[in-house]
């Protein structure tokens, strides 16, 4: 079948055509997620919970502006004319429905108090004209203003632009959310997962629709704030702006990064091959198949994350290391056998290269679907993502290849390079000195195991961008200067003792508040807090600093106006669930900051107040980030228990002998001890993009695995061992050391990605496949040799 295949070349180029065309039709379907919810698992617990309470307290969408005066004082006429002159071109933008600052919030101090005469919803800048004075001392330690609309030493405003949402998105999102809360409760039936579906179906077009006005509308308060530039620096801040300059990250890594490691790649073929058919052929199954995956990718709704950035350059080599093994064939077999046609030369060279690739293609699946085992939802669609590609460049490299080939004449039988003489030197070293590489081999496992001891899973998000990028300076400033930037909520349940009937909230109720709220304030990683208490404590300073009753409380109500009332007041307190809320928000670049020590304290913290642990809830996106990150520590130890399990079970399948999967297991089990050596001793911390570099550097380094062991046995029926060593060395050996070199200088250009993950990612992906090359050329010849010569003495 394959030599009749191959005598018709144009049919396959023909069929891969018409196919690739088809697939890209599908992949403008294929879509870039960089929200933050990407991060998150939709099933989970704590997400819902987290949803609920946001849909419940919090379901205004807000954009913060942070304006910063270079050329004058905060608190002068020229600044507060500026802001002004702000906040009508944003009030004009089409969903922006109010403009928060400090020039329309209430300052009731200045009206005299709760016994002034004037209407203290009217003692506002706009309203009142008050000085840059007046202000400055009114706003001073304001326990709601200060860290939410100006910082401490007053050198810098927030402006809060409030959007207007969807209201049919909000009620079919508030739908969806009513249905996984059941499915969490009662169990996922069939029934409920099928209108789970169905109602993201509904949804998902609203949700484009969204994203794409969010994106508009970023962009045009950018280009607002850059009429204001030479006077002021200004940031942004909030959810979605994080969103959206993540997807600007992602598009750089797809399209930027993508391209340079296609030169790269380009320019290392013709420095290895020295010959324009070979870049060609190569370039040419290497977009095939990274269109092909992209079409399946958008027809099987599969979208790019911050997590899936780098699929471009992991799809390019898994192909590339294909047909890199097949070149290499090829040419040995024109060296080797003058007398054979075109025709023979590739149809020979694919039946040779036919196992060892399609096995080598199982195990990198294998390594890949490790991923599935994470329950973390976006690292779980990864998995399948590259599951897909790997059947892509396959599939493309064992048929599109030879076709291409055979458009060519039969190449004349050139002068071996000169790396065959280096190779041979390395299987020299392991005939003379293999004691010593199976003792440094040794040392450096257990070096590996000590330094993965070591890792650890704290993070910080802000730290995920290089310094010099904007969204690194927007987050750290708005995080340092107005009161952090994770949100992380606190939910007090009123017990029955302290409800009263005429009262919709109690002194005693409000007293336990407090009390919670200092335990969050003694953390010096905890920033901006809000809630009842703030506002007690305002009435406080506006009744002379003397306590206020319950009921006087209520009397705050008719400080603000009534939007303003409405919408504070309910961002804390539920009358109809009875329930308190704290909204806080974490100060993300606070130094040696432990996360989990830090929830860990505040729970003792608020216990040791007498609290039960039934009537408080901690949640939002540190309590998220804070459990993907304990999930990820927990799903490495399992991913990798399983993945050398199942690496082991396909190696005996493979190679029907016992002793020889073990050997080929322990040269991957090295490979990944140096990754996790270095990352611990290093303290580079394991996170959502780390993680996946052990599944990625054994999908690829095993399949060196596989072509050399194959290749050695294929000697040892004819040779002795170190005869066989050499020749492997000389053949599958070459082409581990171009693919390697080929990977690991490609990977190296993501370190110049603004996203310091995927710098990670790319230099220990390089190492990696550096120190599998190592371990395959070195130690496993050595445990090849030993264990055959070991076995010859026995007999």
């Amino acid at each position: 079948m394959l030599a009749a295949l191959f005598r018709r070349p144009w049919w396959v180029l023909i069929a891969f055509l018409i196919l690739s065309a088809a697939l890209a039709t599908q992949a403008r379907k294929f879509q870039i997620d960089a929200s933050a919810e990407t991060l998150l698992t939709e099933g989970n617990q704590l997400y819902l919970e987290a949803q609920q309470i946001s849909r419940r307290y919090a379901p205004e969408e807000f954009v913060l502006v942070a304006y910063v005066p270079q050329q004058q004082a905060l608190m002068s006429a020229a600044s507060f004319a500026q802001i002004a002159a702000l906040s009508k071109a944003y009030s004009e933008l089409e969903r922006v429905v109010a403009v928060r600052s400090i020039l329309n919030v209430p300052l009731p101090s200045l009206a005299g108090g709760l016994q002034g005469e004037a209407d203290p919803a009217a003692a506002t800048v706009e309203q009142q004209g008050y000085t840059p004075a007046q202000v400055a001392g009114a706003i001073k330690g304001h326990p709601i203003y200060e860290d939410l609309l100006i910082n401490q030493d007053q050198s810098a405003a927030a402006i809060q632009l409030v959007m207007r949402g969807s209201d049919e998105l909000t009620e079919l999102q508030n739908q969806l959310l009513e249905l996984q809360l059941q499915a969490a409760a009662d169990g996922r039936s069939d029934e409920l997962a099928d209108k789970i579906e169905a109602q993201k179906q509904r949804i998902a077009p609203l949700e484009r629709e969204l994203a794409s006005k969010r994106e508009a509308e970023i962009e045009r308060i950018r280009e607002i704030a850059r009429e204001f530039e030479g006077d002021a620096k200004i940031y942004l801040g909030g959810a979605h702006v994080l969103g959206y300059e993540l997807i600007q990250i992602v598009r750089k890594d797809l399209l930027l990064f993508s391209a340079i490691i296609f030169a790269v790649i380009g320019v290392l073929l013709m420095l290895l091959f020295r010959a324009w058919r070979w870049l060609i052929i190569s370039l040419s199954c290497c977009t095939v198949s990274l269109l092909s995956t992209l079409g399946l990718f958008g027809a099987l709704g599969f979208k790019a994350t911050v997590i899936s950035a780098n699929f471009v350059a992991i799809q390019l080599i898994l192909t590339l290391a294909i047909v890199i093994h097949l070149i290499v064939q090829y040419r040995e077999y024109c060296a080797e056998q003058p007398g054979w046609d075109q025709h023979k030369l590739v149809l020979e060279t694919v039946r040779r290269k036919l196992g060892p690739c399609f096995y080598a293609g199982i195990t990198t699946s294998v390594g890949f679907a490790s991923l599935l085992l994470t329950d973390i939802q976006p690292v779980i669609s990864f998995g399948w993502m590259m599951v897909v590609a790997m059947i892509c460049s396959i599939a493309v490299s064992l048929l599109l290849f030879p076709a291409l080939l055979m458009l060519w004449a039969r190449e004349p039988a050139d002068v071996q390079p000169s790396s065959h003489a280096l190779l041979g030197g390395v299987a020299d070293l392991v005939d003379r000195r293999r004691a010593t590489i199976l003792l440094l081999s040794l040392v450096v496992l257990v070096a590996g195991a000590l330094g993965s001891l070591r890792l650890d899973v704290e993070n910080s998000f802000i730290n995920y961008f290089h310094p010099s990028t904007r969204v690194h300076q927007e987050l750290k400033f708005i995080d340092q200067q107005l009161g952090g930037s994770t949100p992380m909520d606190v939910l007090y349940t009123v017990p029955a003792s302290q409800k009263k009937p005429d009262l919709a909230l109690s002194a005693d109720a409000v007293q336990t508040l407090q009390r919670i709220q200092a335990v969050m304030e003694q953390q010096p990683a905890m920033g901006k807090l809000l809630s009842v208490v703030n506002f007690t404590e305002l009435a406080r300073a506006l009744n002379g600093d003397r306590p206020i009753t319950e009921y006087e409380l209520n009397a705050l109500y008719f400080l603000l106006d009534e939007q303003l009332r409405d919408e504070l007041v309910g961002s804390y307190f539920s009358e109809q669930h009875q329930q308190l809320r704290v909204s806080g928000r974490v100060i993300d670049s606070t130094e040696g900051l432990n996360r989990g020590q830090f929830l860990a304290e505040i729970r003792a913290g608020i216990a040791a107040q007498g609290v039960a642990p039934e009537q408080i809830r901690i949640s939002g996106l540190m309590v998220l980030y804070q459990d993907l990150l304990q999930r990820l520590f927990k799903s490495q130890v399992l991913t990798l228990g399983v993945v050398f399990a199942a690496l082991f079970i396909a190696f005996w399948a493979i190679f029907g002998s016992l002793r020889i999967a073990l050997i080929a297991l322990i040269p991957n089990l090295i490979s990944s001890a140096v990754i996790f050596g270095v990352m611990g001793w290093l303290a580079i911390p394991l996170d959502f993009m780390t993680i996946t570099i052990a599944a990625i550097a054994m999908g690829i380094a095993v399949d060196d695995t596989i072509h050399y062991v194959h290749r050695y046995l294929e000697q040892r029926e004819n040779q002795d061992v170190q005869a066989s060593i050499k020749a492997s060395h000389q053949s599958v050996g070459l082409a581990m050391s171009y693919s390697t070199v080929i990977i690991a200088v490609g990977f190296s250009m993501l370190m110049f990605s603004d996203f310091v993950p995927s710098r990670i990612f790319g230099l220990l992906t390089g190492l990696a496949m550096i120190s599998a090359l190592l371990a395959d050329l070195l130690l496993l010849p050595s445990l090849l040799s030993w264990t055959a010569r070991e076995k010859t003495r026995s007999a």
